[in-house]
């Protein structure tokens, strides 16, 4: 097969795994060509939005490559030739992996992580490396190194983070998918911002091994798409146990036998029962510099609940699962970060720096994420004495308590899912900080449950909302249900300006 140019009849903005699969198979399009388009739309779009820090350059090579296996076998995977966007903190033996640090800006791992392993075994082409809030430390997506991102839907404001550069690269089609990882929001908020699908699986379906950590008690990996079927597409690929990260041995047995796929369906939302957790909604500080943006996000919503209602859902409004306050005692961010950040270090050879409060003094970290660093408890923890420190043991035990009562308030209610905004409040614009109180990624996050962001509309000028549906342990299927459901009835997705 022959190099040549995308076809005229190939839409390249907005296009899928499917239609790429499709022209490969009608011969119309090859790897290379595809691949040379994205670099391209990442050269001339870039600028504006700072969602990229490495381009790959075995991109075109990978796809010389799987054209030329094409020409023999055909598709080799299921996500043959697919130019994928994925965070910088993730690992990757070909590139350097950076988490955002200008310090990290020539460190390449000896392996690639899991996650990355299945999906280049899969016939993913990695095209690029994301910007992200510096270590994966806030809500922004600032970086040292990567600098501020910037929201594709009002340049002025931000994508939300830690994985915005991800969401803005895939929502401006620098990138047929992409890959994120959520602590509390991060595969969630930033979707949410820029019109995407992003999932958070249940905690133990996928592998974090190779991922720099924040928490890995709460850290995973998930996919940031622009449709429901794509991101279905990628969790097949990503799923799977690893005998490095024994947590996964959680998921053996929970996946379908079908795959994801299979459960994507337009009229998923039949039948369907979902409450509303009407505790979400609204702000929780009034004085954060999106405050009065609120209503509109709720305005958003409601919308969005009648269009699951026609769609053929009953919505129970409102239902509580979980006490707020325990929600809250449930946080172990700032218990984790240094011993979790510090054993990824001892784990690699050649890294810059050995300690997480060496790259903290060292003057290098983004002003912001240096000042949370340097000025809260993180560096303060006994991570020698967390094993029997009472307030983090009790802190495990509440997300324990926290995870059955939500597990019961489901099951009693007989709710597929519930539903809530990511964000109760709308991107800020830069340089205010994206408000952290306000989003609302713990329930998913501390109980380890998951869920799904889907785009719900848009409130003021073009300003996307989105909409998580939470559910069971390992119901990411009837997950997929609902937000097709959803997707097919609302369809909300459509490009930014400037960048179809």
């Amino acid at each position: 097969m022959t190099d040549r140019p995308i076809p005229a009849d190939f839409e390249l903005a907005e296009t899928t795994v499917a239609a790429v699969h499709a022209a490969f198979e009608e011969t119309t399009l090859t790897a290379a060509g595809l691949v040379e388009a994205f670099l391209d739309r990442i050269e001339r779009y870039d600028d504006a939005l700072n969602a990229i820090i490495t381009t790959n350059e075995a991109a075109m090579d990978r796809a010389h490559e799987l054209d030329a296996r094409f020409a023999s076998d055909g598709l080799t995977g299921p996500l043959h030739g697919i130019p994928v966007a994925i965070k910088d903190n993730h690992d990757t033996a070909d590139m350097p992996t950076t988490a955002g640090s200008v310090r990290f800006a020539e460190f390449v791992p000896e392996s690639d992580a899991t996650v990355v392993e299945r999906l280049r075994e899969a016939g993913a082409i990695v095209v690029a490396k994301t910007n992200l809030q510096e270590l994966s430390f806030g809500v922004d997506s600032v970086s040292s190194l990567g600098g501020e991102t910037h929201n594709p839907y009002a340049l002025d404001r931000r994508p939300s983070g830690s994985s915005g550069g991800t969401a803005a690269a895939v929502a401006s089609n620098l990138a047929v998918v992409g890959t994120g990882t959520d602590t509390c929001s991060s595969v969630r908020s930033p979707p949410a911002f820029t019109n995407l699908v992003g999932l958070r699986p249940t905690i133990g379906l996928v592998s974090r091994t190779g991922i720099v950590p924040l928490s890995l008690t709460q850290d995973t990996a998930g996919p940031i798409t622009r449709t429901v079927e794509d991101a279905a597409r990628v969790l097949d690929v990503l799923v799977g146990f690893d005998p490095a990260d024994p947590v996964t041995a959680r998921g053996v047995d929970q996946t379908p036998a079908e795959g994801y796929l299979a459960h994507v369906d337009p009229s998923g939302l039949e039948g369907a029962r979902i409450g509303v957790l009407r505790d979400f909604f609204g702000v929780s500080d009034a004085t954060n510099p999106a405050a009065d943006t609120a209503p509109a996000v709720t305005a958003t919503i409601e919308t969005a609940l009648a269009t699951m209602e026609a769609a053929g859902a009953t919505v129970v409004d409102d239902v509580s699962l979980v006490d707020p306050d325990r929600l809250e005692s449930a946080r172990v961010v700032g218990d984790e970060f240094e011993r979790d950040f510090d054993r990824y270090l001892a784990e690699h050879a050649a890294t810059p720096v050995d300690s997480l409060r060496e790259l903290a003094e060292s003057g290098t970290v983004a002003e912001s994420v240096e000042r949370r660093l340097l000025e809260g408890a993180i560096l303060d923890t006994d991570v020698d004495a967390l094993e029997t420190d009472p307030d983090y043991l009790r802190s495990l035990a509440d997300r324990e308590a926290l995870r059955t009562d939500a597990i019961a308030g489901l099951v009693e209610a007989d709710l597929d899912a519930v539903v809530y905004p990511p964000s109760a409040v709308l991107p800020v614009e830069i340089p205010e900080h994206q408000p952290f109180s306000e989003m609302r990624c713990a329930l998913a996050a501390h109980t380890g449950l998951p869920s799904i962001v889907v785009p719900a509309g848009f409130a003021g000028d073009d300003i996307p909302v989105g909409l998580e549906l939470l559910g069971r342990p390992f119901a990411e299927p009837r997950l997929f249900e609902l937000a097709a459901g959803y997707e097919a009835a609302a369809d909300h997705r459509h490009p930014p300006a400037g960048f179809e």
